[in-house]
């Protein structure tokens, strides 16, 4: 399971659609901006000196509280927000029941005993989950894209949206291709009468194995009922405005 957890680089036509993109050039895609990995004032070596040597306050000294929401019976008519832990969200509005990045399997790697979630942090699971019209997934990342969450979702979601190129590891995973709409930044859709939503650019990074860069990474917005919603690929960002 942790070898398919890994996913797949886009191949074939898959890749040929992705080398159109203007954001794609020498075999990767690229940040608007200069985006380093690293920099020579904190070398790998040092960065993985200090996440084996982190502080004890890192960690929370007791178990997080949380407030377990009844997914299945919200009645508010106004845009519900429901955040489980860094960038995992669900979003009720005008009627839809959109997901963002979920991870519900308590780790954040393709291994169950590494990057693990902090107690407290991880108390629902894909069963408390309604009917999913919208699943988005902002980037590849481990902490955004988690394989044992997104195979379990799978036959309760309707759409997936996506940044381009991911598409390859949702059909590896027996993703039905025609509920996939990739997204290169800029590109708009208006999902039915009630969703619109669009790609914008995001400075981050992409990759599930040695590779990066080989998929896109996208915010997004997201427009319904009278709401704007912009959801960015790092941890605990969403903002909603009202028209």
């Amino acid at each position: 399971m942790a070898i398919k957890a890994f996913g797949k680089n886009p191949s074939g036509e898959e890749l040929d659609r992705v080398k159109l993109s203007p954001n794609y050039s020498n075999d990767t895609f690229n940040n608007l901006h200069d985006t380093p990995m690293m920099t020579s004032e904190s070398p790998m070596i040092k960065q993985i000196w200090r996440f084996m040597n982190k502080p004890a306050y890192t960690a929370p000294p007791k178990e997080l509280p949380t407030v377990h929401t009844d997914l299945k019976n919200i009645k508010e008519e106004k845009p519900v927000i429901v955040w489980f832990g860094h960038s995992s969200y669900f979003i009720r509005v005008n009627g839809k029941n959109i997901l963002v990045d979920p991870v519900f399997s308590g780790h954040a790697s393709p291994f169950s005993f590494f990057a693990k979630s902090f107690p407290g942090s991880n108390v629902y699971s894909v069963e408390d989950m309604p009917s999913i019209d919208i699943l988005i997934i902002t980037h590849d990342h481990y902490d955004h894209m988690d394989y044992e969450t997104i195979i379990k979702l799978k036959s309760k979601t309707s759409l997936v949206c996506t940044s381009l190129g991911i598409g390859a590891t949702l059909s590896y995973w027996g993703f039905d291709k025609n509920k996939i709409i990739e997204f290169d930044w800029w590109n708009e859709k208006q999902i039915d009468g009630n969703i619109f939503l669009a790609a914008a650019p995001a400075r981050h990074f992409s990759g599930r194995s040695l590779s990066r860069y080989k998929t896109l990474w996208s915010s997004f917005v997201l427009k319904s009922g009278g709401y704007s919603f912009y959801i960015v690929p790092t941890a605990a960002t969403i903002r909603i405005l009202k028209r």
